[in-house]
């Protein structure tokens, strides 16, 4: 029972940060009705800047774990923020009106861009970080075995219920969520009342960027080392969390992140750490096989 527990708090955390990752591409999905491949690379970028921004923080004799941990948050949000809409604003926004195929290609081909450009600007060994948040609590203990809650997960999971709460409340009671589902809904119709379009669209890159810094801080806090592929694993976990829960969902995309999350942790724990993507992917293909929409997702009403 303690080992079950162990393997249930890891797989929280773990499926916290998908559902992070997952949300970006949900609202992208939701909005403009494509699957944005380079958001795990955006991601990737938020954890290199967050390694970065550590560095400079610390160069600048900030010694207060918290403070550091807050800058550090906030520099990378705003600066992978700038990366989600300078992907939007170049390589999405020229093909809006096009076949459906060609920004999916942009996509894919942006992805492969981001990967090599940090892999230029980095180099291609990975970038460790010092464990920075120690300690944690005992929740219970039997048969030799300690359950434990150590602070970088209790942040992990406060952290991201805090960002869900902050988001719905955005999308549900804001002038701008109301512009985000009215685009959601009839870009033209949308356009025609008065709402910009390409704006509305604009933020919603940013803010699922911003989203993916918080995963990437998150990501790099809890392994303590990042490199230019993380992106593309994490990317494809996120988007099978996102398609799990239903994608254009945002509680499907949580949903679907801790589900990934919890498979991937109780895989790893009772059978084998090695196949523990083959688990994940499987999952993916049977819910395209039976339940399309996702657990959360609706079923898309032609328009006539």
């Amino acid at each position: 029972m303690e080992y079950f527990l162990q393997q249930l708090i890891n797989g929280l955390t773990l499926g916290a940060i998908y559902g992070l990752i997952a949300i970006g591409y949900t609202m992208v999905y939701g909005i403009i009705g494509m699957i944005n491949f380079a958001h795990g690379e955006v991601f990737m970028i938020g954890a290199f800047i967050a390694i970065i921004a550590f560095t400079l923080v610390w160069m600048t004799g900030i010694s207060s774990i918290p403070l550091a941990i807050l800058l550090v948050l906030l520099v990378t949000m705003i600066f992978t923020a700038a990366y989600g809409w300078a992907v939007e604003r170049i390589a999405y926004r020229p093909l809006r009106g096009s076949v459906r195929l060609a920004p999916l290609i942009s996509a894919i081909g942006m992805s492969i861009f981001l990967q090599n450009y940090v892999q230029l600007l980095q180099g291609a060994r990975i970038k460790p970080l010092p464990p920075l948040i120690s300690g944690g609590i005992v929740l219970t203990e039997g048969n030799g075995f300690a359950v434990q809650l150590n602070y970088t997960q209790m942040i992990i999971i406060v952290v991201t219920v805090v960002l869900m709460t902050v988001f719905t409340l955005l999308i549900t009671k804001t002038a701008l969520g109301r512009a985000q589902r009215a685009c959601e809904q009839d870009r033209g119709m949308a356009a025609l009342l008065g709402i910009d379009v390409d704006r509305t669209i604009s933020l919603t890159f940013v803010m699922g960027a911003a989203l993916a810094a918080v995963a990437g801080l998150m990501f790099a806090l809890y392994y303590g080392v990042v490199d230019f592929f993380i992106g593309f694993s994490a990317g494809l976990k996120a988007f099978t969390a996102a398609v799990l829960g239903g994608i254009g969902s945002l509680p499907g995309a949580m949903l679907g992140g801790i589900l990934i999350g919890l498979i991937e942790a109780f895989w790893s724990g009772y059978f084998s750490v090695e196949y523990k993507d083959v688990a994940a992917f499987s999952i993916l293909v049977l819910v395209l096989i039976f339940r399309p929409t996702g657990l959360l997702g609706r079923p898309e009403v032609e328009k006539v």
